[in-house]
């Protein structure tokens, strides 16, 4: 994924890349040739995974904080530039019945999932598109965005979201050639998804069609299509990456 004028690696910049699909679409992306910026709240894991990348770098980045999020983007757009790829992995949930959950709670899970989105997505645009090269921005929503989710009220909510948000952003940035796009993860082995109970971990394997969780690489690969220049004439898409748990059109 080299820049077709110059030769040099496209930049990707991806958010939640210490671990999970983060860190797999991070490193996916770097064996396409991009030069990636690995970005998580877990700053010396976002290092690790830089550290396997050949042209990798690593930084500490909260998306819930815009703070955060203005200092991240001024720091890679002042030491590497404009980015042509930003991917937005970042996440957090814990499975509980909605009437369990309070406004602390619900505030916490809309900010990362939902505004961290649309702040990192705001922090870089203006800059892609001033840059006049195009550009790719992947958002990862989830499956629970489109079918509901028990337990998961809250960030299911937040999720579709996501995908409103993603639609809406390839609208206004199709006529700059930046297409937006979501990828809807199904049941992962991620660490988030191991932190859920094991009756619900058990019985969402058994609902998965294929009969095994996805892997981080799985999404991954869908990641790195969205974000390459094979998919330009794509945005506003919603991709499901669930073994066919579900199968939404």
């Amino acid at each position: 994924m080299s820049d077709s004028t110059t030769g040099e690696p496209r930049l990707a910049v991806v958010s939640g890349a210490a671990s999970g699909i983060g860190r797999a679409a991070a490193l996916a992306l770097a064996r396409e040739g991009c030069a990636v910026v690995a970005a998580d709240l877990d700053e010396r894991g976002a290092h690790h995974t830089a550290q396997e990348m050949p042209s990798g770098r690593g930084y500490g980045v909260d998306v819930s904080d815009g703070d955060s999020v203005a200092a991240l983007a001024a720091q890679v757009l002042d030491e590497l530039g404009v980015p042509e790829v930003v991917v937005n992995c970042a996440g957090w949930d814990e499975a509980r019945p909605f009437l369990d959950t309070d406004r602390g709670f619900w505030e916490r899970v809309v900010q990362i999932n939902l505004l961290g989105v649309v702040a990192v997505t705001h922090a870089f645009l203006q800059p892609m598109i001033g840059h006049g090269r195009g550009g790719r921005i992947v958002n990862v929503a989830s499956d629970a965005a489109r079918v509901g989710s028990s337990g998961e009220a809250v960030y299911a909510g937040a999720k579709g979201g996501v995908v409103a948000f993603t639609k809406s952003v390839a609208r206004e940035t199709a006529r700059h050639a930046i297409t937006a796009n979501a990828v809807c993860p199904g049941p992962t082995d991620t660490r988030l998804f191991r932190a859920q109970p094991e009756r619900l971990r058990e019985a969402l394997v058994k609902a998965v069609p294929m009969r095994r969780l996805g892997q981080p690489e799985d999404v991954a690969r869908a990641i790195c299509f969205f974000a390459s220049r094979d998919s330009g004439y794509i945005t506003g898409q919603v991709l499901s990456v669930s073994g066919g748990l579900t199968m939404a059109g």
